[in-house]
């Protein structure tokens, strides 16, 4: 074989090589994306924008479907479909699974942080994630994120100050708020989210914990809560992940896509939280709803039993060999960090 045909055999060969990565790189990929909450949710309009601009950015190569409103499955199931591959990507509720995140957890204690900006920077914080790692094995974390700190609405009876809440049945978003509302003297029910509506119809529950951007476009609360105490005193947490091998099947520029869109913008995801709640209130109150205002001395007496509450919850994770106040101050410190230059309820 002369020199001519030998550079001849080799590229051939090292085209033929190339092709499958060529038409792998070239191939549309589908992928789907559970949740469990209605479309017309303002999370869940940032994620079907998200889908389009992967779609047009990528050429139309990224395809993702979405299946909203629990449509593969209850609630509860969301971290798994993404773990075993039932789907790609999923947004899930970590409320929804007792016991399966106690250390994302610590961010939903009382009074942790004053908005969802905060928050989700919070969860985000490379020190925080971190010693979060371990709860997310078999996983890809896009990023993790909270609501804006939610409020006690109540269905008959207005809460003026602590004594009030004593005997009250009301709903919990996860076992943290479950240990505060019994710590306030109410009798936490668990209930989960499609049924907050129906059980404050029928009177099995008197109130819930929940969001004025959740009260409005997720569950439509209107009507059924009359009275809303602005407490701001808690956030649920959330996690946006996908099944590791879905992300590895990607060819690299697709894999870069997905990694710029996502963790970069976690500032602006809470941002996003966090301006459901002028609109949510307006909702409620055009609904005959009433916002209450604490005094300052029933404010200060709310956040006291809140701080015990929160140290004796530590105290029980830190027993059970978890790394809970390690957590807990690795939050707390960069919650002081990014409350320095984001918007805080608190401070509105």
């Amino acid at each position: 074989m002369n020199r001519r045909q030998f550079t001849t055999s080799m590229l051939a060969t090292a085209s033929a090589v190339a092709a499958p990565n060529v038409a792998r790189s070239q191939a549309v990929h589908n992928l789907k994306l559970g949740h469990f909450i209605s479309p017309t949710h303002i999370f869940s309009k940032y994620l079907e924008n998200w889908v389009a601009e992967l779609k047009e950015k990528s050429g139309g190569r990224l395809n993702i479907t979405i299946f909203p409103s629990s449509v593969m499955g209850p609630v509860p199931n969301y971290v798994d479909y993404a773990r075993t591959g039932v789907a790609d990507i999923t947004w899930f509720l970590h409320g929804a699974t007792p016991g399966r995140f106690p250390l994302t957890e610590i961010i939903q204690l009382p009074y942790m942080v004053g908005s969802a900006e905060i928050g989700t920077q919070v969860l985000n914080n490379p020190e925080v994630l971190s010693l979060l790692a371990p709860e997310y094995q078999g996983l890809k974390i896009l990023y993790l994120l909270t609501h804006q700190p939610g409020n006690l609405h109540t269905s008959s009876k207005p809460v003026h100050k602590v004594e009030d809440t004593k005997g009250l049945r009301i709903r919990f978003a996860s076992v943290t708020i479950r240990s505060f509302i019994a710590a306030l003297g109410g009798t936490p029910v668990g209930v989960p989210p499609s049924g907050i509506a129906d059980a404050l119809q029928k009177g099995t529950i008197d109130g819930c914990f929940i969001d004025y951007g959740g009260a409005h476009t997720a569950f439509h609360l209107g009507g059924l809560v009359k009275f809303t105490t602005e407490m701001y005193s808690y956030v649920s947490s959330f996690g946006v992940v996908m099944n590791p091998a879905s992300f590895a099947n990607l060819p690299p520029d697709l894999q870069k896509l997905i990694e710029e869109t996502t963790h970069p913008r976690v500032a602006t995801v809470g941002k996003l939280w966090d301006s459901a709640d002028a609109p949510g209130k307006k909702y409620l109150l055009s609904e005959g709803g009433t916002a209450i205002t604490l005094s300052p001395a029933e404010d200060a007496l709310f956040k006291k039993i809140g701080a015990e509450d929160t140290a004796k919850v530590l105290a029980e994770l830190d027993r059970k060999g978890l790394p809970a106040s390690k957590v807990h101050a690795a939050m707390k410190a960069a919650g002081d960090k990014y409350s320095k230059t984001s918007f805080s309820f608190w401070k509105a």
